[in-house]
């Protein structure tokens, strides 16, 4: 059957885009590769998270999949479309041919071309390079489609022939019988590998396989605004088909690293920024970082420690939007003073009562309901 993305994702098919980024981000980091070195499943089950993502967060991909099945909007395809079809989603091909055929008048053809694998590569970005794009360089490893024989290992379009053993269909037929019931199995041919072609003289080049392991250099631009667990496809830059069929995608998956200065939530920027005392009470302008530039904002008088204002627009600008900023202060309190400094606030706390503060105000009387005792009362 074709595949089910929403319940790949783990969402209702009414789901907001929010819940459907939430849940893939969700199970990017479960299933990240990085978690699970060696766990061929959670590759697997990685690349299909990525796979019905980049479906659903589309807009368009994800009205053509509704309608259609397809994302391409391409409609029903395959040859089980009078039961339901198959559709290309995304130029995976229909490699299930007429598996649910065999009881007679199925047409024998030759399995059709299936995508090469699709390669996955992590990235590494520091939190300025991710939040104002970069250009980077990668160098993996992959098997190329050879250029000589394009992908068909054979020597040239006439050095093979049709394979004996399917009869060029590129399947085999299994028959069990129990019983009344009879069942028919179709499996890939073993002998021609699925392609229904025998190849008489081979490439020499690739010696046959069709492909060569080859080290692959690509250069990306990475737009401003990548997050961990955020990822970029490269169409036709994965693993060679093994029969012929296109190659599979890179898939680069990126992993920031944190800042000393800022902490982000998507394109917002949260800053922790240190005032003095003085600065809290009286008032006065601090220097704000920013990703490109700083900014002179003015601390109101009367501050409390862990006050946070808000500053539009000036969070990761991207081609998606721009996200906004959140400064928190924090009042630094001296842990060394004079013996002057210290008459000048023993000084200052006789002339300020902050008893008739609102809060001061407020959790004298919580004590006073509870205990029936004034903490700032005079004993």
């Amino acid at each position: 059957m074709a595949k089910d993305y929403y319940k790949i994702l783990g969402v209702d098919k009414n789901a907001s885009q929010d819940d459907i980024k939430k849940a893939y981000r969700k199970l990017a980091r479960q299933y990240h590769p990085d978690l699970h070195p060696g766990d061929n499943a959670a590759a697997e089950k990685f690349k299909e998270i990525n796979e019905a993502n980049e479906v659903l967060s589309d807009e368009k991909k994800r009205k053509n999949y509704d309608n259609f099945g397809d994302p391409n909007g391409a409609g029903f395809g395959g040859a089980g479309a009078g039961a339901g079809g198959f559709g290309g989603f995304g130029g995976f091909e229909d490699i299930f041919g007429d598996i649910f055929g065999g009881f007679g008048g199925r047409s024998q053809r030759a399995q059709t071309k299936t995508k090469g694998d699709d390669v996955t590569v992590e990235v590494t970005l520091s939190f300025l390079d991710a939040a104002k794009g970069c250009r980077r360089e990668i160098v993996y490893t992959r098997d190329e489609p050879c250029s000589s024989c394009s992908g068909i290992g054979a020597k040239n379009s006439s050095a093979y022939k049709t394979c004996d053993k399917c009869g060029g269909t590129g399947q085999v037929q299994y028959t069990t019988s129990n019983g009344f019931f009879r069942q028919v199995n179709v499996r890939v041919c073993d002998e021609c590998k699925g392609t229904g072609k025998k190849i008489i003289e081979k490439c020499p080049d690739c010696n046959g396989k069709g492909y060569n392991r080859v080290s692959t250099k690509v250069t990306i631009d990475i737009p401003a605004g990548a997050d961990t667990g955020s990822y970029m496809r490269k169409i036709g830059f994965g693993q060679a088909s093994r029969n012929g069929g296109p190659a599979g995608d890179l898939i680069i998956v990126f992993k920031v690293e944190g800042s000393k200065l800022f902490r982000r939530k998507n394109f917002d920027l949260y800053v922790t920024v240190p005032i003095s005392i003085t600065t809290a009470v009286l008032g006065g302008k601090v220097k704000i970082p920013l990703i490109d530039d700083t900014l002179e904002y003015t601390i109101p008088d009367g501050t409390q420690s862990g006050k946070i204002f808000f500053v539009r627009g000036k969070g990761i600008k991207t081609n998606r939007g721009t996200g906004d900023l959140y400064i928190e202060v924090i009042v630094e309190i001296p842990t060394k003073i004079s013996r002057e400094q210290k008459k000048i606030l023993e000084s200052l706390e006789k002339e300020t009562d902050i008893s008739k503060t609102s809060k001061m105000r407020e959790y004298r009387e919580n004590m006073e309901k509870m205990y029936g005792e004034n903490p700032y009362q005079k004993k």
